[in-house]
């Protein structure tokens, strides 16, 4: 499913990724632990063409993306490719359900065809009597579970979540950890997970740990 390939990453003078590689396969949840400043979120990003490394290749699903002018990077960025985050970015003025079918309406999928996938992914989730609640109305562990519906509207290949329990507290932080696996064991999808948390990395199928800009096990 992916393969980074000798990625470099500089800041200035400062050398964050210094030659990593990584080869994840599809349906496999792989958790990135390290201290901070190790280069995990960097990576992250990279591997997520949120930003570009200065040296090194991405491959996902055998496609190179580097070779994609910045159209097509949006694009296959949208559709290939869900996000979650420590903090759920969801619109305050939106409801859960307009939330979770933002990035469908930007890849073009119909209104109703989009509110339909939606509702259906947010019922998955235990949250079938909250979709029309907007975010001050839902509890955290809530809301970060319609930031992973969201994440998931479009069937992207792989789901890259960056500290996606750091901000919930433990028995929300598990609960979510353990909805990847789910998720994963039911849609086949690919996980990157980068967590502080080494209790929730054990639940993974992979853990990688990041020491000073280099993977070290």
């Amino acid at each position: 499913m992916l393969k980074a390939l000798s990625i470099q990453k500089s800041y200035g003078k400062l050398q964050i990724l210094k030659g990593v590689d990584l080869e994840v396969a599809q349906g496999e949840i792989v958790t990135i632990v390290g201290a901070s400043g190790a280069g995990k979120s960097s990576l992250l990003n990279i591997i997520g063409t949120l930003d570009k490394p200065d040296a090194g290749q991405i491959f996902l699903d055998d496609l190179e993306v580097s070779r994609l002018n910045s159209k097509q990077l949006s694009a296959f960025r949208n559709t290939k490719i869900g996000f979650i985050f420590q903090f759920h970015h969801l619109l305050a003025e939106f409801n859960a359900i307009e939330n979770v079918c933002i990035p469908a309406f930007i890849a073009g999928v119909a209104k109703a065809e989009a509110e339909t996938r939606a509702e259906e992914l947010l019922k998955k989730l235990g949250l079938g009597d909250r979709v029309h609640h907007k975010p001050n109305q839902l509890s955290g562990g809530e809301q970060q579970r319609v930031a992973v519906a969201r994440a998931l509207i479009n069937k992207p290949a792989l789901i890259l979540a960056d500290e996606p329990s750091g901000n919930l507290d433990s028995a929300n932080a598990r609960e979510l950890h353990e909805l990847f696996v789910d998720l994963r064991n039911e849609f086949n999808q690919t996980f990157i997970i980068v967590t502080h948390n080494e209790e929730l990395a054990n639940l993974s199928d992979r853990k990688v740990t990041m020491k000073d800009g280099l993977i070290v096990s």
